[in-house]
C-alpha cells in the first residue's frame, strides 16, 4: 500500500480486536445505523476501538475502498472485515456475533 490513508486505516484494523468505522462515537452516533451496530456491540461488554469517519472526508472515502463496501458503518473483528448494519444486525439475531466475540469479552 503506498496511500497514506489506506496505510493508517489498515493499521488502525490491525492493532485492535474489534473497530467500528461509524458516524459519529458510540456516545453521539451520527446517523441510525452506526447507532444502531454501536449498541449491539456495546451489549456484549467487548471493548472496541470506533472511528468517526465524518472528522475526516479522506478516512470516510477511503474506508469504502478498503474493505470495497460502500457504506458505512463497517464492523472489523481481528482484522477481518464482518459487514454493515444489516450484516451485523443479522448476525447478532442469529447468534453468530456472539460466538466471534466470545473470546474477546474481559473477564470482570
Amino acid at each position: 500500500m503506498s496511500d497514506p490513508v489506506q496505510e493508517q486505516i489498515d493499521q488502525v484494523v490491525k492493532n485492535n480486536d474489534v473497530v467500528l468505522f461509524m458516524k459519529g462515537t458510540p456516545d453521539f452516533p451520527q446517523c441510525g445505523f452506526s447507532q444502531r451496530v454501536a449498541g449491539i456491540l456495546s451489549g456484549y461488554g467487548v471493548p472496541f476501538a470506533a472511528v468517526n469517519v465524518l472528522l475526516s472526508e479522506e478516512v470516510r472515502q477511503g474506508i469504502k475502498t478498503y474493505a470495497d463496501w460502500p457504506t458505512i458503518p463497517q464492523l472489523y473483528i481481528k482484522a477481518d472485515f464482518v459487514g454493515g448494519c444489516d450484516i451485523v444486525t443479522e448476525m447478532h439475531e442469529n447468534g453468530e456475533l456472539e460466538e466471534l466475540l466470545a473470546p474477546l469479552k474481559k473477564e470482570a
